[in-house]
């Protein structure tokens, strides 16, 4: 499983730590061992650009995601296609303004949001409130899960 994490910004973070938790997500949602992500680290500039150019909405955002391949995780013991997963995006300084408002560390935080991202690429959704519990429900297990290997 091939995850490339990027940092673009003067935020110091341990990218083998997000490495880990991509294949960590991966691993669990029997995505193919072949399947490609990366995560990257930018500045509020570039994740403004983003945000404008992609949802057309102002200012940088905490994470986004942009699919390749449209992957989805594998059935029961059974692996996904092999592919390109695609690419999230997360901006450290939004997501500092977030772990402070919720009493996260920013390390946490980050996880978390990276964690987010990679389901978007996966498929999965909040726009309605039964999609939203099921999401944030596996996001929050997965985490969990995550931190409890460390």
């Amino acid at each position: 499983m091939s995850v490339e994490v990027l940092n673009e910004t003067p935020t110091k973070l341990d990218e083998l730590e997000f490495a880990e938790l991509g294949r960590f997500v991966l691993d669990s949602l029997n995505v193919h061992p072949q399947a490609e992500l990366v995560i990257s680290f930018v500045d509020e500039a570039a994740m403004s650009d983003l945000h404008e150019r992609f949802m057309d909405e102002p200012g940088p955002t905490d994470v986004m995601s942009f699919p390749m391949d449209e992957l989805r995780p594998g059935a029961d013991g059974d692996l996904s296609e092999e592919g390109i997963l695609g690419d999230v995006v997360i901006c450290p300084a939004v997501a500092a303004e977030q772990a402070a408002q919720v009493g996260n560390s920013l390390m946490d935080e980050m996880l978390v949001l990276a964690t987010h991202g990679i389901l978007h690429l996966l498929g999965f959704d909040h726009a309605t409130a039964a999609d939203r519990r099921k999401m944030f429900t596996l996001q929050r297990k997965l985490v969990l899960a995550f931190l409890a290997t460390r």
